[in-house]
């Protein structure tokens, strides 16, 4: 246990009340943190989908009650038992049970294990670092998969789906700046403009991606995709892959069920590639931070941010982002 100045923080809560989930701005104090090796003091915080799922009656994701959410985290060492983390290091962590079965980021405190941080790069601001995040982190993993499958920019256009969203607005961002022709597919149709503004080549409709129905195998239009959707979304784009493709899946918005054929799989050699952010090794981790800054340009950076809230407005943003109506990120600042 690292050494602890008694003090009392403010951090946004959600309390199980039978079959309903109430959420508050709390005064809590530093013993009720959870065990670990490292307290920081946080500067910034995002609003994930997550998160979003925790404040919602009857959602399992939730492990225990009360709960400080916020699965990202940035801000500043202000205690440590291990030397490699001193007081008034910058740092960043999110995944494994943060913000899930032990309180997150939504919080002016946090204690966590010295296993799970990771050392701010010395050529990324708090901020930016909370800008990417859990989403830019899927994003990094992604195209990191996406490349040791043999997918490079000289193949052809990469889909993003779900391209407005936190992943996939970071997806857009980072393939163009990395040289892809990035195809943006949305059903916002207000938001072109944006996904153009972070470098897509080409914006189209959830509806274009539908291959020929009857068709095991529809035209080979990418050479690669993101999929943040899932569901029938994530059959369409395994359907219009190229010969030798890879779509790199994360999300499940569209739904948890894959109803596919092997066509793809064994007709055009194309790779399904699973991304998990959560427990992906702290080695593979802090080595997608070290080059998460020259990733991104700092103007889409700048331009993904939606809002900055502080614990007052979480609840608002958390509705607002189940809604369907946040693009990009949301911030959050817990300190006032």
């Amino acid at each position: 246990m690292p050494y602890s100045l008694a003090m009392t923080f403010r951090a946004l809560t959600v309390t199980r009340d039978h079959d309903a989930v109430r959420p508050a701005v709390a005064e809590l104090a530093d013993g009720d943190l959870p065990p670990g090796d490292v307290e920081i003091e946080v500067a910034w915080s995002a609003v994930n989908y997550k998160d979003a799922m925790v404040s919602q009656p009857g959602n399992r994701v939730a492990r225990i009650s009360p709960l400080v959410p916020g699965i990202d985290l940035a801000g500043t060492v202000r205690a440590s038992s291990d030397p490699s983390l001193p007081a008034g290091r910058k740092v960043l962590a999110h995944g494994y049970d943060i913000g899930v079965s032990r309180h997150g980021g939504f919080a002016e405190l946090a204690r966590v294990p010295a296993s799970w941080v990771v050392p701010l790069p010395p050529d990324l601001s708090l901020r930016h670092a909370m800008v990417i995040g859990t989403a830019g982190f899927t994003t990094l993993l992604s195209l990191r998969r996406l490349e040791r499958a043999g997918i490079s920019p000289d193949q052809g256009p990469v889909l993003v789906t779900g391209a407005t969203g936190g992943v996939g607005s970071t997806a857009v961002a980072a393939l163009a700046h990395r040289g892809y022709e990035v195809v943006a597919s949305t059903g916002k149709e207000h938001e072109h403009d944006y996904l153009r503004q972070l470098g897509a080549a080409e914006v189209i409709g959830r509806d274009q991606i539908e291959a020929e129905p009857g068709r095991v195998l529809g035209p080979e239009r990418w050479a690669a995709a993101v999929d943040c959707v899932g569901g029938a979304t994530l059959a369409q784009v395994l359907r219009t892959l190229r010969y030798g493709g890879a779509v790199a899946a994360s999300g499940l918005t569209g739904g948890t069920a894959l109803e596919s054929t092997v066509y793809p799989f064994i007709i055009r050699g194309v790779s399904l590639l699973g991304v998990d952010s959560v427990l992906t090794s702290i080695e593979e981790r802090r080595a997608v931070w070290d080059g998460a800054a020259a990733a991104f340009s700092p103007e889409a950076l700048e331009a993904i941010v939606s809002a900055e809230v502080g614990l007052e407005e979480l609840p608002s943003a958390l509705a607002a982002l189940l809604a369907g109506t946040v693009r990009g990120r949301i911030l959050v600042r817990p300190a006032r």
